[in-house]
């Protein structure tokens, strides 16, 4: 039988891979921008704007999302120097108050932070100061409040695998 907590950690471990793939494909798509800008600067000697923030713009949205992703795949930074030698119960409850004190109030602060920021730029229809720059930057901007929104769920779902972890541990040692 699934409890609530295995059910989360398995529908954000099935998120992330869907992350993971939309993550592989704009890393692709950013390959093949950046080898057309540079061949289009160096073989035709001419410059696109657009190319340049389009680059940055994939960019940003690689590592906006790439967080949660390596959240999920314990990709993040840590003080591994420490938590290398811990228990893998200790590391569990690390992991959980990590969450708690530092993965959660950061988002929601990022989260909800950036919405106004967002709108302003919505409001405004933002686009590049650049001529020949791209259009419509209130879009890539929205992505800071999703990304955020996407890293609390993620973080919820890394919280569940490590309360799931300790209970199976815990479980384990009192048989």
């Amino acid at each position: 039988r699934v409890n609530s907590m295995q059910w989360i950690e398995s529908f954000c471990d099935k998120f992330a891979k869907y992350l993971g793939v939309i993550i592989s494909f704009l890393l692709i798509l950013m390959m093949v921008n950046v080898a057309f800008d540079t061949l289009n600067r160096y073989l035709m000697n001419s410059n696109s704007v657009a190319l340049q923030e389009m680059e940055w713009h994939l960019f940003s949205v690689i590592i906006l999302l790439g967080t949660s992703y390596a959240l999920n795949k314990e990709g993040h930074v840590r003080v591994d120097i420490f938590y290398t030698n811990f228990s893998a119960k200790k590391k569990a409850i690390i992991n959980m108050v990590g969450v708690i004190t530092f993965v959660l109030p950061l988002s929601l602060l990022v989260a909800f932070g950036s919405l106004g920021f967002v709108a302003e730029a919505y409001n405004f229809m933002e686009q590049s100061g650049d001529p020949g720059g791209l259009h419509y930057r209130f879009i890539i901007k929205g992505l800071i409040p999703t990304a955020f929104f996407i890293l609390i769920f993620m973080s919820i779902g890394y919280f569940a695998r490590n309360y799931n972890l300790l209970k199976r541990l815990n479980s384990s040692s009192d048989s």
